[in-house]
């Protein structure tokens, strides 16, 4: 059976680290689901410093759309991120539904879930801020929001970093 644990966040709130420094406190080999495509230089330099604080004793696994396919049996995974994944199934699509798309990712996320193992789930709260005058961008904050919550009501734990400082939710 599964354990999931959801952190939570704005941009910049300290999740990536919080959620490794619990791996290594789960595991002496956690694996770092990495869900990022790579779309610019900026981009490729974050990952890299990402990269780059993690240690050896990371098992790097990346995939940005069927993490299911993976067998992760007795591991303590930890998937970054969940914006970053529902990005790549939003993206596939000239004009996507969010419905379609959201139903895919549950689909998926249940899929992985049922393996036995610790899965530590990095997401951004960007529905906290205004709301956009871009159309694509408030489909996508509806999809980023639902799949939030759906993960929250599966999670064993829900952790809300504010500044740094993690609040437990759940």
């Amino acid at each position: 059976m599964a354990r999931i644990i959801l952190i939570t966040g704005g941009a910049r709130s300290g999740k990536s680290s919080y959620a490794e420094r619990l791996a290594l406190e789960l595991s002496e080999r956690p694996v770092y689901l990495a869900t990022a495509h790579i779309w610019d230089e900026e981009f490729r330099e974050r990952v890299r410093i990402h990269q780059q604080r993690r240690g050896d004793q990371w098992t790097l696994v990346e995939e940005e759309l069927y993490l299911s396919r993976h067998d992760f049996t007795g591991r303590t995974v930890l998937v970054d991120c969940i914006t970053l994944w529902a990005t790549n199934f939003f993206s596939r699509e000239e004009n996507p539904s969010v419905e379609d798309t959201l139903a895919s990712m549950k689909e998926e996320f249940d899929r992985l879930t049922l393996q036995d193992a610790t899965f530590i789930f990095v997401t951004n709260e960007i529905g906290m801020g205004g709301t956009s005058d871009n159309a694509l961008q408030r489909r996508f904050t509806d999809l980023q929001g639902w799949m939030n919550q759906y993960v929250a009501s599966r999670a064993d734990e829900v952790i809300l970093m504010v500044s740094g400082i993690p609040l437990k939710v759940k």
